[in-house]
């Protein structure tokens, strides 16, 4: 087994080898076991068994379902109709506000965290999904209102606002729509990083939730007053089934999966320990947790009942392997919310929705695995250590040694799971960090790096830098699995 750490003669942040006793995190020599309480009973490997077919099936159903909520428009739409520009402007308004209805059902849907999807596809997959739609969404909202309205006052012979009045003065549900398009600029706006990373956690999601009522409100206009829709028939009964299959995706994904598993396992706080000045574990217990499908990398959307706490929910990973006794998440105290959660009291009832994710090691291609981690980003990547076949190998990035997390169950999953670890200490714009994280530095540690898969979790200039690097090294798109916590 190799483990390493910077050596004091060395300047910081690059790795070296020691012969005879490893050396733990902290520079003391041995390796030590984690405490018995953070000692999970299951250490089994889990076998490859998920591949991308539930991606491309869901992926094509989508595509057809766009084709089909646009084709009644063509098959509607005699030749020669579009004689002049009013006329195109109105069609090409009609043409996207089909589609930005069909691709606001499809965001939705996405994030209805239904459980068959939560599997199918993961919660990261489907949060890269829901990103990449929802700009598309954006654009197509915009056009749809601003062609709409540019159309119809050349077909009328009147200036766009005074056409915008005639709208929402004379036209059923437009006041509606029109507070439907606001809300869907004001969440699309928010969701530019630089915005997002500036605003509290808490507000931007508050914000983004309002893209529910957007359904809403949006529903009426589209029915009263679309060309293709307002008809009954078998194009308004496809829409119709659509809206139904969504709110029924939504209320069983929202509310009836979470309501039993949440009565089955009945979760509580049993203890709060401080990993360090700035980062604390949660450890919960509850019923049958032996019962409970759950794989290492996964995470939850966790509500702690208490005051101060059971108004808002985050994503969390667990920290620890399943072992049928209790959970853990180790967090780092970073706002308001995670501040509040050093002061839970053992009996806290907790509710939780999950677990989510495809960031686990039953989602590999091959039988050895990387993991790159930084900072906290070592959370789910140490449950997975328990359930990766051996050999694995983990290079861990921190600014101090005080910043390296779970250090000493690092050490025992070193040789307990024959893993080869290498902390790599220092800012990026040291030497030594940048030497080992290049393409040159990866293969001189993990010489056959194009051969594994790789994991990826930590802060995104960390993940973007090490997808760089990693393809630059040879290693397969489909080989790199990223961590996202989403909605």
């Amino acid at each position: 087994m190799t483990y390493a750490r910077p050596h004091a003669g060395r300047r910081t942040g690059t790795p070296s080898r020691h012969g005879g006793r490893p050396v733990s995190a902290r520079g003391e020599p041995g390796l030590r076991a984690p405490r018995s309480r953070t000692t999970g009973s299951r250490a089994a490997d889990v076998p490859p068994r998920r591949g991308p077919g539930g991606r491309r099936l869901l992926a094509a159903l989508l595509a057809v379902g766009l084709l089909a909520s646009v084709l009644p428009w063509w098959l509607d739409t005699p030749a020669g109709s579009l004689r002049d520009s009013a006329a195109a402007l109105t069609a090409a308004g009609r043409i996207t506000g089909l589609v930005a209805g069909y691709l606001l059902l499809v965001q939705v849907f996405m994030m209805s965290r239904l459980p068959v999807l939560e599997r199918w596809i993961g919660g990261e997959q489907l949060a890269r999904w829901h990103r990449d739609v929802g700009a598309t969404l954006l654009v197509a909202v915009l056009a749809h209102t601003s062609l709409i309205l540019v159309g119809y006052a050349g077909l009328e012979d009147n200036s766009v606002l005074t056409e915008a009045g005639v709208l929402l003065r004379d036209y059923e549900d437009m006041v509606s729509a029109f507070a439907a398009a606001g809300l869907m600029v004001l969440v699309g706006f928010t969701s530019i990083r630089a915005i997002r990373t500036a605003l509290p956690y808490e507000l931007w999601h508050a914000l983004h939730l309002s893209a529910y009522p957007v359904l809403l409100l949006g529903f009426g206009h589209q029915f009263s007053n679309g060309a293709q829709l307002f008809r009954p028939g078998p194009v308004r009964t496809f829409w119709i089934a659509l809206y139904v299959l969504v709110v029924a995706a939504l209320l069983g994904g929202r509310v009836l999966a979470p309501l039993a598993f949440n009565l089955r396992h009945r979760l509580q706080v049993a203890d709060v320990v401080a990993e360090s000045p700035d980062t604390i574990s949660i450890y919960l217990t509850g019923r049958r947790l032996d019962r409970m499908e759950l794989l290492g990398g996964q995470f939850f959307r966790w509500r702690f009942l208490t005051r101060g706490c059971w108004w808002q929910s985050h994503p969390f990973s667990v920290s620890a392997a399943a072992n049928g006794r209790w959970l853990r998440l180790t967090v780092k105290v970073v706002g308001t919310h995670t501040a509040d959660l050093r002061d839970l009291d053992p009996g806290t009832r907790v509710w939780v929705q999950g677990p989510s994710g495809t960031f686990t090691a039953a989602h590999r291609t091959r039988e050895r695995a990387l993991l790159i981690a930084g900072g906290s980003g070592i959370t789910p990547i140490r449950a997975m250590l328990e359930e990766l076949p051996p050999g694995a190998a983990l290079i861990y990035r921190a600014r101090t040694p005080a910043d390296v997390l779970l250090g000493r169950e690092l050490d025992w999953l070193a040789q307990a799971r024959q893993v080869s670890v290498w902390y790599v200490i220092g800012s990026r714009h040291d030497p030594g960090p940048r030497q080992v994280m290049s393409p040159d530095g990866l293969r001189r540690l993990v010489p056959d790096v194009a051969r594994r898969d790789v994991y990826l979790c930590g802060p995104p200039g960390l993940v973007e830098q090490s997808l760089r690097v990693l393809r630059q090294a040879g290693v397969p798109s489909r080989q790199i699995h990223l961590a996202t916590f989403e909605l």
